[in-house]
């Protein structure tokens, strides 16, 4: 090799190495609120699956913490237990995964501090919580991204299905109807407990009591009610439901509910919701059915029914998680931010309306929600 060429050579090494250690210092760095399963869980599908790298985790308890660092494969992460110090860190973007009686303070705070956010669902578990996300967003720098973690609507296949909606090929859409069927033996097993006093035990049993969580509806089939907005195209005007619980419980949460919503122009959404099913079992689709066919989706799946014998589908290729976080980095990463903030807490609110309609055993309108 000749002198010249190993001075090319030595040049391009470099210069890769500054670009390498460029890339990787101007990463988006992240904090994690809430270090629990999910937290940890949307964390680590960022961590593994886009640029973006975890700098700090914030919790009450270090062990969940260490064991977040771990999953992540970040043993150097921050580890801080007040959320303010960690908001007035060198951190641009904010994964909120706390109880959800807590998101509005931490979604306000995270704004007010400048960062960039990603929040688990549900925006709160109720009213008055929503309109405070609402009005936040609503004042938000346009600059910030928003993203709530309703990770179907960022899913390569969910956008397949959406796409093939709006294009018509089943006409127009008659019927919603959406399924979360799954077993829940953490929550059930014991027994019942007292409501709990200090905000410790809040904390741990939030997802126990609906004034924490925000019942079944809210904070587990939200998910469900997030695609029938968006297929349906916007919130409804009204609710009629019910539901109840059958089984031993910790707290007062229900295990079954059924709501009817009613949107634009008499289209209903349905809903049924139940944590009953044997352990193991799960079945969550959504099915939009038109004047010439039927659109079903699914975190595993969609389909494309036209009538017998023409059918096509098509198999998830990844956790839709990983499309939803890595939508979110991108956007940061590319100046391109979404304000998704008043249509997450909408999406909250439909769910609080079906749960109003339950509890009052009647129909519940969205402006008679509203006014309460």
């Amino acid at each position: 090799m000749s002198e010249l060429t190993r001075r090319t050579a030595l040049g391009a090494s470099i210069a890769a190495s500054l670009v390498r250690g460029t890339a990787q210092n101007s990463a988006l760095r992240v904090g994690v609120l809430g270090t629990g399963n999910r937290g940890t869980f949307v964390a680590t599908m960022m961590a593994k699956h886009t640029p973006a790298k975890v700098v700090a985790v914030c919790d009450l308890f270090p062990e969940k913490m260490e064991a977040a660092k771990k999953s992540l494969g970040e043993p150097d992460a921050r580890m801080y237990t007040d959320f303010q110090k960690m908001l007035a860190s060198d951190i641009d973007a904010i994964l909120i995964a706390t109880p959800v009686f807590l998101h509005a303070d931490h979604f306000e705070a995270a704004l007010r501090a400048g960062k960039h956010i990603y929040i688990e669902k549900p925006a709160s578990m109720d009213v008055a919580g929503c309109k405070r996300i609402m009005k936040a967003a609503d004042a938000a720098d346009r600059k910030l991204n928003i993203t709530f973690g309703f990770q179907r609507r960022y899913s390569e296949l969910y956008l397949k299905a959406k796409k093939l909606a709006d294009s018509g090929a089943i006409g127009p859409i008659h019927l919603g109807f959406a399924r979360f069927i799954k077993s829940d033996g953490v929550v059930a097993a014991g027994p019942p407990r007292t409501p709990p006093q200090s905000e410790r035990d809040r904390i741990v049993q939030w997802g126990e009591w609906k004034s924490l969580s925000g019942d079944l509806i809210v904070e587990n089939n939200v998910h469900s009610i997030d695609v029938l907005n968006w297929f349906l195209g916007g919130r409804p005007v009204s609710a009629i439901g019910a539901g109840g619980s059958t089984t031993p419980r910790k707290g007062d949460m229900r295990d079954h509910n059924f709501v009817a919503f009613e949107y634009a122009k008499g289209i209903q959404g349905q809903l049924s919701g139940m944590t009953l099913a044997p352990p193991g079992y799960r079945d969550v689709v959504e099915q939009f059915f038109g004047e010439t066919g039927m659109i079903e989706t699914s975190e595993k799946h969609w389909r494309h029914f036209q009538g017998p014998g023409q059918e096509t589908s098509e198999l998830t290729p990844r956790n839709n998680t990983i499309d939803s976080v890595a939508a979110f980095v991108e956007r940061v990463r590319t100046g391109k931010p979404e304000n998704a903030g008043v249509r997450g807490a909408e999406s909250t609110l439909t769910a609080i309306l079906g749960r109003m309609a339950m509890d009052l055993r009647r129909e519940v309108t969205w402006d008679e929600m509203m006014k309460g």
